[in-house]
């Protein structure tokens, strides 16, 4: 090969990644608002320069290379601006876990892109090297050395970037922004394997248990009464339109019924670990009583043991213990999930009769009434049933928008021009939304009146990408970053509406989801302790951790936001209390379980018989 031409080739390289990280760079900023600043392209681009070299050593020609590249280059750049402009987060190793259920959740085109893409990368990585020449085996021991090193010293690396180029826990968007996606991948990747949750020894284990019952409220059981049904809704993205405060609407789009049963509650409200997705991490909380911290999806690699959870407890006394979702049963790995909290039947998609679709999602009306025909149908109908019902209407569906029926005809309307679609959809949406959840209510009402009823919105809707719809109302920023402790508040808090049978409507203020089940065994007048009492010490009032940050609102309108740099004492003793709490969860969900069964004298804490069945036999699997 002529040398002018050889050193044409070489230069290859560098004219390939310009053109496809500007390109990518466009895409990121004018589609989605994500733009790496100028320092983060400084360091991002050479380092990517860099792994492109070693991609197009290894090649076996110019067109191979540059489709791996290219391919790799938009799945990192563009993927992250999707993700941020979703969900204010980037991707993150522990997305690999949700990939199946992001495939079984597309449709369409999507579908074809995301599968498309997968297979390109999976068949140029397996089919495009070739080792014939000196170079390929060096490329190929430097990507193997830096694979290596990510898996076998991460923390020494993590250590030396988070000093050169800064790391903020909770300010996962900037992070990325101020480093770019090759950078920020090969960080991240290391953070992965080296804070690994390391799974606490015995001593650790019991030190966490036994400061969290020392600060344990203990609760005066009620008088027992006699069992009965308990019905808890989870409300797929259901919220208050009304809190978008700059947007006019017609008509109060949750209807006076609703809003008048809400008032009655005190308009009380959870707060969510999540934020327009993951439910599976709602259901996580709701059930039982452990806060999500991460952002990845519970169910799908941090609950591996069985569970003394409420489905567990509920029938350790007597109950039939029912999940129904009309989605596909493996969806974020529920299927193994809810058996190992405890549901001895789960009704999944194939369970109904889809005879009244809202496009791809069964309306909560027709959810209502076959669960109630179904819990009718049971074995042993007479025994009291846990219902717990996660209903699918009123998911977002892409260029769908909020997707209703042709019997669910628009009646909320923006008064002036809503510029986020999202909006006026998702009003809508909502509006039915109540409305059957009302007929639902009233029925149970008629034929079950001391019955438990608890129905909470999971997380709030996803309105535009960047928080647009909230933005153009005025009632969140654009990023995480910019959110005061008002915003924070809000980001997390959806309506909680409590009938406690015959006694009424309940008040539990703005509650921590996680600390859900504990109110319900409370109100179910359990007098034995469950591990749900954990969460509900005097330390925990009002504390809502998210991803890297958390914010304590123990008193209505005093909220106090705690990050990661210049904690406050209350910062401090909130941090503590909350690293004790989640070393008991990863012992009980993924440890050895040293903290279960609990103390006999514990307050509202010690294990019921069965537990102690179930601990005996997570310690056998894991050869202890």
């Amino acid at each position: 090969m002529p040398i002018t031409l050889r050193i044409l080739t070489l230069l290859l390289p560098v004219l390939s990644t310009t053109l496809a990280y500007g390109l990518a760079y466009l895409v990121s900023t004018f589609f989605f608002s994500v733009t790496i600043s100028n320092p983060g392209m400084n360091r991002d681009l050479p380092l990517l320069l860099a792994i492109s070299y070693l991609l197009f050593f290894l090649s076996r020609n110019i067109w191979t290379f540059i489709s791996l590249q290219w391919l790799i280059i938009g799945i990192l750049y563009i993927g992250n601006a999707v993700k941020l402009s979703f969900f204010g987060g980037p991707m993150v190793p522990d997305d690999v876990y949700a990939l199946r259920s992001l495939l079984l959740i597309l449709s369409g085109w999507q579908r074809l892109v995301v599968m498309g893409a997968l297979a390109g990368l999976a068949g140029l990585l397996l089919f495009n090297f070739q080792f014939r020449r000196r170079g390929a085996w060096l490329s190929l021991a430097l990507l193997v050395a830096l694979g290596l090193s990510l898996i076998l010293y991460p923390r020494p690396i993590v250590a030396a970037l988070d000093k050169h180029v800064g790391n903020s826990v909770w300010d996962q968007r900037s992070n990325y922004l101020r480093k770019g996606a090759t950078l920020y991948s090969l960080q991240e990747t290391a953070r992965f394997f080296g804070d690994a949750e390391q799974i606490p020894d015995k001593k650790k284990a019991v030190s966490a248990s036994s400061a969290l019952l020392a600060d344990s409220l203990v609760h005066k059981p009620s008088p027992a009464r006699n069992p009965r049904n308990v019905y808890v809704i989870l409300l797929e993205s259901f919220w208050d339109p009304l809190l978008l405060k700059d947007i006019q609407f017609d008509q109060d789009p949750l209807g006076p019924a609703f809003r008048k049963l809400w008032q009655d509650n005190g308009h009380s409200t959870i707060m969510s670990p999540v934020f327009g997705g993951y439910t599976a991490n709602a259901e996580f909380e709701s059930l039982c009583g452990f806060p999500v911290v991460h952002d990845d999806v519970k169910f799908e690699r941090r609950l591996i043991n069985a569970a003394p959870c409420l489905p567990t407890i509920l029938e350790e006394h007597d109950y039939d213990t029912v999940v129904s979702h009309p989605n596909i049963p493996a969806f974020w790995n529920r299927t193994n999930a809810y058996r190992r909290l405890g549901f001895k039947t789960y009704w999944s998609k194939n369970d109904f009769s889809l005879d009244d679709m809202n496009r791809g999602f069964l309306s909560d009306a027709s959810l209502y009434r076959q669960v109630v025909e179904k819990s009718g149908q049971r074995r042993q109908p007479t025994k009291p049933v846990f219902n717990y019902i996660v209903t699918y209407f009123g998911h977002w569906e892409g260029s769908n928008l909020y997707p209703r029926s042709e019997s669910r005809p628009q009646v909320i309307h923006c008064l002036t021009e809503c510029q986020t679609p999202e909006i006026e959809s998702y009003a809508n949406a909502t509006h039915y939304k109540a409305k059957e959840l009302m007929a639902f209510i009233d029925e149970l009402s008629l034929s079950d009146p001391d019955a438990l009823i608890v129905a909470f919105g999971d997380h709030l809707p996803f309105l535009g990408g960047n928080f647009q719809g909230y933005v153009e109302a005025g009632t969140l920023a654009g990023a995480r970053d910019q959110f005061t402790p008002e915003m924070f508040l809000t980001y997390v808090s959806t309506p909680l509406i409590v009938i406690d049978g015959l006694r009424g409507p309940v008040e539990l203020g703005n509650l921590p989801l996680y600390q859900l089940p504990g109110k319900i065994l409370e109100l179910l007048d359990f007098g034995q302790p469950t591990i749900m009492s954990y969460a509900g010490s005097n330390s925990g009032a009002g504390v809502r951790p998210l991803w890297g940050v958390h914010f304590i609102n123990a008193t209505p309108g005093d909220i106090e936001l705690c990050k990661d740099t210049d904690p406050s004492p209350t910062c401090e003793a909130s941090t503590a209390w909350l690293d004790q709490l989640l070393t008991v969860g990863i012992d009980i969900f993924q440890g050895r379980q040293y903290t279960l069964p609990l103390p006999a004298g514990a307050p509202q804490l010690a294990a019921a018989p069965k537990t102690a069945v179930v601990v005996e036999q997570n310690k056998k699997q894991i050869g202890q």
